[in-house]
């Protein structure tokens, strides 16, 4: 279930990005935690317990909304724009071990 609704502006044109192996589609304009919380998607599990992450601060200072790219490279859902194409992970896919479902 979706966490964010859009109730009025709906007009721009749609943007398919990938994240976690999964098709989601977005705004264009939307930022990437926008994106992840209209579709339903969790932001990120915490790496230090069993809770679901999904952003606090929303202006790019509290770090709770780091994803990482196709790359590799970490950065912060709330503050970073979706682009055609864009792979993200919820998850760092370097991790060793998993985290609590």
């Amino acid at each position: 279930m979706p966490q964010f609704v859009r109730l009025k502006e709906k007009s721009r044109p749609r943007v398919t990005i990938m994240v976690d192996g999964a098709t989601v589609e977005a705004l264009e304009g939307d930022t990437l935690l926008t994106a992840l919380l209209t579709n339903g998607r969790r932001v990120r599990e915490s790496e230090f317990g069993d809770g679901a992450r999904a952003g606090f601060c929303v202006i790019g200072a509290c770090q709770d909304c780091w994803v990482w790219m196709d790359g590799g490279e970490r950065t912060r859902a709330c503050t970073t724009y979706i682009a055609e194409g864009m792979t993200i992970f919820t998850h760092n896919p370097e991790w060793p071990w998993t985290t609590p479902a």
